[in-house]
């Protein structure tokens, strides 16, 4: 069957019943693999790879009725046909993919059929015009682990007998690189609409209308997997040393003065802060992307007073256009928002000033169209740079469509299902490139999504919109740590939750403070969140006041500590997030990233590392004075705070009063966690 086989330049394909398969090496110890239904492997779509990193080193075999490539530690093997077969024909099974430990030969993962005759591991079922409904099946292993794909909320750290949807929603993000306890990492290298099961009978991706497969696959540990992962989509900068800093944030502030008057009042009270934002519907109208001079009447003085302070302005920054900004019909006329295929322009309702109770149907930019992107960032240049602003809060990006139905949508990088997830990475593109090309070294977007390479053009992620309770609290660790093995490095949560909270009510006061001592601990440390009852969704809205003060004065001393505390640590963090840059080891941690050979680390989704030397034990129970901690084998721990050593490998109980958040120092570390008398 050697027929089948072609040798390509540092690629083996497998071409038979008019299918192409390609393998090829893609930087060290990885590769690539597409599959056309039909003709030849298309090279320009859509994806989240950048070009082949060097230092692969590729050596091929055909022999007989089947191949291998190896590139350093992986080894892939194609297999021709099966043996024992009956017929001429080639079983559903042939040209089966397994990859392979390149040292001993064993078995990271291999393609498996659903059933000797057909389908085979990868099944094409047309949906017209050259698409087709793509799945491809892996063998599921009993003792495997998967980690990462993005942040869900559903809580698991294992995720392992999940179904994730791959769709862009508020709160869930669809990053497709999946990290397994096998020793391997691999990106689903497609943005179209679709899912993943993780079963016990089986791993099936599944691309609802795409043109070929195409996924991204290494072999390591995590922190090996996540290094290849960064060399092969895109390192993420440095993050600016003021983004290291508290960010103060609520829904909303609704005037310049009202905001000035904030930053004011932490300066009189000595209290560190390094950013504040500018939310929602501080414009004319959406999609006009500049200031109301009614209420934000001198921006670049606004600008100047906090540039004083050591205060960075964030301003957000919405992808929709109403049909009352003067934005619109231009936009329209030139094809720079998003379309569908029947209907309408896509749309959500959305409040707008001058349009009393009633709702607009607003439109939405497509960023995928790079005439679009420069239509909109020459807008956020005069109406926002020009007056100083440079960061930029990009909500809303998924982006948050009414009704959310991808398979009518039309963008100009291809129809809905075989792009969609690629919106918001490209609306991060946007100011990314803008910034860089109007000579701006420092990029840094607060994104509510995200996909894939997102991390190349200084993208950060939150959490979304989310509730304001204990239990709220534990899942967004959970999300955290699974975005980290997302290959996603800058994230962070509303501390204190989006959807309510009472800053009078003594339970929520609880919540708050213990968000916040988690927060300080999270690459970026924000505190943002709609405070009181619900409320019409209007351009006049705000919540209750949501600054550290605003709690009661025992909260108040608490926040307070750990604001000087994130301050003490910043040249760490800063550190961190160059190691970051550099590696594409987030600076967040789970256990299992620095600690692999410790099988107990893999299990633990309450607590983390910063950085390699602090970990981090949150507490997320109402009334809790103490916690157990599960501190790693092959490492000692001294706890930071009273300086008590323990031996790694077992749990200890740590005192956790509400002035205190357990923390661990390993091997000798020091660190500035107590404050100074």
């Amino acid at each position: 069957m050697a027929e089948h086989f072609r040798i390509r330049e540092h690629a083996l394909e497998w071409r038979a019943r008019g299918e192409t398969l390609r393998v090829e090496a893609w930087g060290p110890d990885a590769v690539r693999v597409r599959s056309a239904p039909a003709g030849e492997i298309v090279e320009d779509l859509p994806g989240a790879l950048d070009a082949p990193p060097p230092g692969a080193t590729t050596a091929i075999t055909v022999h007989g009725d089947s191949a291998t490539l190896v590139n350093g530690t992986l080894t892939v093997r194609i297999d021709a046909c099966a043996e024992g077969r009956l017929t001429p024909e080639l079983p559903a099974a042939a040209g089966r993919l397994t990859f392979l430990r390149t040292d001993d030969g064993g078995e990271l993962l291999a393609e498996e059929p659903p059933h000797f005759w057909w389908p085979g591991p990868r099944l094409y079922t047309a949906t017209g015009n050259g698409y087709h409904r793509l799945e491809q099946r892996f063998r599921a292993y009993a003792d495997e682990r998967c980690y990462g794909l993005g942040q869900h909320g559903h809580g698991l750290f294992d995720q392992k007998g999940a179904v994730l949807d791959l769709v862009q929603r508020n709160g869930e993000v669809t990053v497709p690189l999946l990290i397994s306890s096998r020793g391997y990492g691999l990106l689903w290298n497609s943005p179209a609409v679709g899912r993943v099961e993780l079963g016990v009978t089986g791993t099936r991706w599944v691309a609802d209308s795409a043109r070929q497969i195409d996924y991204w696959f290494t072999a390591g540990d995590p922190a090996a997997a996540l290094r290849r992962y960064a060399d092969a989509t895109g390192h993420s900068p440095e993050l600016p040393d003021w983004a290291t800093g508290f960010w103060q944030c609520k829904l909303r502030y609704r005037t310049q003065e009202e905001l000035l008057e904030v930053a004011r009042e932490y300066r009189r009270r000595e209290l560190p802060l390094s950013v504040i934002v500018c939310d929602f519907f501080h414009w004319t109208h959406l999609g006009d992307w500049r200031f109301d001079p009614a209420e934000w009447p001198d921006p670049a003085a606004m600008v100047r007073e906090l540039d004083g302070m050591g205060v960075k302005l964030m301003v957000s920054v919405w992808p929709s256009v109403s049909p009352a900004s003067e934005n619109h019909a231009p936009m329209g006329d030139r094809g720079l928002l998003i379309g569908t295929e029947y209907g309408p322009l896509a749309h959500a309702d959305w409040p707008d000033k001058g349009l009393g109770a009633y709702a607009a149907q607003v439109a939405f930019y497509d960023a995928t169209h790079p005439e679009a992107r420069a239509y909109v960032w020459e807008k956020l240049a005069a109406n926002y740079l020009a007056h100083g602003v440079s960061a930029f809060w990009l909500d809303a990006d998924e982006p948050e469509l009414k009704p959310n139905y991808p398979a009518n949508l039309r963008f100009h990088a291809g129809p809905g299902l075989e792009v969609a997830n690629l919106y918001p990475r490209e609306h991060a593109r946007m100011v990314h490139d803008g910034l860089r090309a109007a000579g701006h070294s420092e990029v840094l977007t607060l994104n509510r999504s995200s996909w894939a390479g997102a991390q190349r053009y200084g993208a950060a992620l939150w959490s979304g919109d989310i509730g304001t309770d204990f239990a709220s609290l534990r899942a967004q660790i959970t999300a955290g740590l699974q975005v980290m093995l997302s290959g996603i490095p800058w994230w962070t949560t509303d501390i204190g939750g989006f959807h309510g909270g009472d800053p009078d009510d003594p339970a929520y006061r609880e919540v708050l403070v213990r968000w916040f001592q988690y927060g300080a601990f999270c690459p970026l440390f924000r505190l943002h969140g709609f405070r009181g009852p619900e409320q019409v969704l209007e351009p006049g809205m705000t919540g209750l006041p949501n600054e550290v003060w605003s709690y009661g004065p025992e909260a108040y001393a608490v926040l307070a500590s750990y604001l000087r505390l994130r301050e003490r640590l910043r040249p760490y963090v800063a550190e961190q997030m160059r190691e970051t840059a550099r590696s594409g080891v987030p600076p967040m941690r789970p256990l299992l990233l620095e600690f692999p050979d410790d099988q107990d680390a893999w299990g633990i989704s309450d607590a983390f590392l910063l950085g390699p030397d602090l970990l981090v034990a949150p507490v997320t129970e109402a009334g809790a004075v103490a916690r157990e901690v599960y501190l790693p084998a092959g490492a000692r721990w001294t706890d930071a705070w009273t300086g008590e050593e323990h031996d790694g490998g077992r749990t200890v109980t740590a005192a956790a009063p509400l002035e205190r958040i357990p923390l661990f120092l390993r091997d000798g570390a020091r660190l500035p966690i107590a404050e100074p008398r």
